[in-house]
């Protein structure tokens, strides 16, 4: 092969150069380079810029030929490329070459297309937080099939060995900000969809969220089956227990799983629902709920446990419900459930 390398070197200049373009990339494949070493390369090969960008991939690469970041703006690409991965379009390169371009410029940037596609199979994307979406809900979607949950899964840079947390958010705060607290030293990736702030991480620290944020945690698995989980916990937060693990919701989880026109026809519920309209009521119900205990309860609420009394016995008469035996005081936590999935849930 080599032999015959030669031979049609000696043929034809430009096949000369193609073969050496050939065999520059083929060494730094070999040699399992990242994204900016093939950058930094090619820009030095090429003599002019070069840049790789990812889809949701975050800021693009752009090198000089001196092997320094390019200064901005960007000169417009004199040839480019898109990078494929699995026959689906993940990127491009390209080159700002000053005046026409180079006639090896093509095949340099055809070689430097399939070692950057090389590279993110192996390393994932850059280490962003924020993801694209719609390359997140490829990876969660129930109708994705495995093989295209699997490429997605890869280039947003998770091992195909890795478990997968999904984390369904509600917060004011950045998602980036709250993936990056989250797990500091492992992937996430983050993305808001429908509504609804989406972070997939491999490890999850319900303790590493910060405050005002509500999250519900699925288990690590198959994405989709978490990030359903994910979805349901979230419905149970509370501002007394902002994040929840569907983990621990147990047989509670059922409730989610109740048609709503059931629950609200339902004594219980509908006792809690004409209560709601006073938070005090609300919050003292659930702080009883929560401890079972008058003394707890007003721990809770800062008060004087006489003053919980009296509340949760009026309470007790507007529920028609006895509070001080087990069999009211479950009746009273799954209707107050009940209801909270109903108002606030999706």
């Amino acid at each position: 092969m080599e032999a015959l390398a030669v031979r049609l070197s000696g043929l034809d200049p430009y096949v000369d150069g193609a073969i050496r373009i050939i065999a520059f990339y083929d060494t730094l494949m070999r040699r399992r380079v990242d994204l900016p070493a093939l950058a930094r390369a090619s820009a030095g090969l090429a003599e002019c810029v070069a840049g790789i960008g990812l889809h949701g991939g975050g800021r693009a690469i752009r090198v000089s030929p001196h092997g320094t970041d390019a200064p901005a703006p960007s000169a417009p690409a004199s040839t480019s490329t898109p990078v494929t991965l699995d026959e689906e379009e993940i990127g491009t390169v390209w080159l700002e070459r000053p005046g026409p371009p180079n006639p090896l410029d093509e095949v340099l940037l055809d070689r430097l297309a399939i070692a950057a596609a090389a590279a993110v199979e192996r390393y994932g994307p850059a280490r962003t937080t924020m993801a694209d979406p719609a390359l997140v809900e490829l990876a969660i979607s129930s109708g994705s099939d495995e093989a295209s949950r699997a490429r997605a899964l890869r280039l947003l840079g998770f091992a195909a060995d890795l478990p997968v947390h999904a984390v369904a958010v509600r917060s004011r705060l950045p998602l980036d900000r709250i993936g990056g607290l989250l797990c500091p030293a492992r992937p996430v990736k983050a993305a808001p969809l429908a509504g609804v702030g989406v972070i997939l991480a491999t490890t999850v620290d319900p303790a590493r969220f910060p405050a005002g944020v509500r999250a519900g945690v699925g288990a690590a698995g198959a994405p989709d089956a978490s990030w359903r989980q994910a979805r349901t916990a979230l419905r149970f937060t509370t501002g007394r227990e902002p994040v929840v693990r569907h983990a621990d919701l147990g047989a509670l989880a059922l409730l989610a799983e109740i048609p709503r026109h059931a629950a609200r026809e339902n004594a219980d519920v509908a006792a809690v629902a004409r209560i709601s309209d006073d938070p005090e009521d609300l919050d003292t119900l659930d702080a009883y709920c929560a401890t079972g205990s008058l003394r707890r309860a007003a721990d809770l609420l800062h008060l004087h446990h006489s003053s919980v009394a009296r509340r949760v016995d009026q309470i007790a008469k507007a529920l028609a419900i006895d509070l001080t035996g087990p069999t009211g005081l479950a009746r009273a936590r799954i209707a107050l459930t009940t209801w909270r999935l109903l108002d606030g849930g999706e």
